[in-house]
């Protein structure tokens, strides 16, 4: 049900970066599964490195199993989501899968330039780009402005410096502690 209509979209930027469908060409016929749950979507790789849905008595190369919560987070390049996909199979092909997903990139302006003209569609790339980076700063001053108000003016937060201090003195209780065990050791043995 969704096989085809991902496989048109991943190869619809397979197209657009032709250097990546190359990568795949010498994985053709080889096929991987990807189960975001509820769902499991095979592609087989094709001669010319695009993808087809695979078959479905097709045997899996590879299997790429993930939360429907990490595609998001995989879209935006986080490279800590990819350390949380659990993967089994052909390594070769798995690490070729996970250097696309970081890699591959949507020419955005370049579909948009079909309905709009091409002056038109880099304008509004260039303006939501411009809006994205606004909404990143405005929600990095936002959280650095709650962690000083927690740790400033409601402390409800341990600044790091009060942190390394305290855990300097528990060190310092739990080495005093220990010396006053051993002189009582040494008290009560004479």
């Amino acid at each position: 049900m969704l096989a085809r209509p991902s496989a048109a979209a991943i190869n619809h930027l397979l197209q657009q970066n032709r250097w990546a469908a190359e990568r795949l060409l010498r994985f053709a016929g080889k096929t991987v599964r990807f189960d975001i749950a509820p769902f499991s979507i095979g592609y087989t790789i094709l001669p010319d490195g695009l993808l087809t849905s695979a078959t479905t008595d097709a045997s899996t190369d590879a299997v790429c199993k993930l939360s429907p919560f990490l595609l998001p987070r995989l879209a935006l390049h986080d490279e800590k989501a990819h350390s949380e996909v659990q993967s089994e199979g052909d390594t070769a092909l798995l690490t070729e899968i996970f250097f696309l997903s970081r890699n591959l990139d949507w020419d955005v302006a370049d579909d948009l330039s079909a309905l709009t003209g091409d002056i038109l569609a880099e304008r509004i790339v260039r303006g939501l780009r411009h809006t994205n980076n606004e909404v990143l700063n405005a929600a990095g001053n936002l959280t650095q402005a709650a962690a000083e108000y927690w740790t400033e003016e409601r402390p409800l937060i341990a600044k790091p410096r009060e942190l390394a201090h305290f855990i300097e003195e528990v060190d310092r209780l739990r080495d005093d502690l220990a010396r006053l065990q051993q002189r009582v050791r040494q008290l009560s043995g004479q």
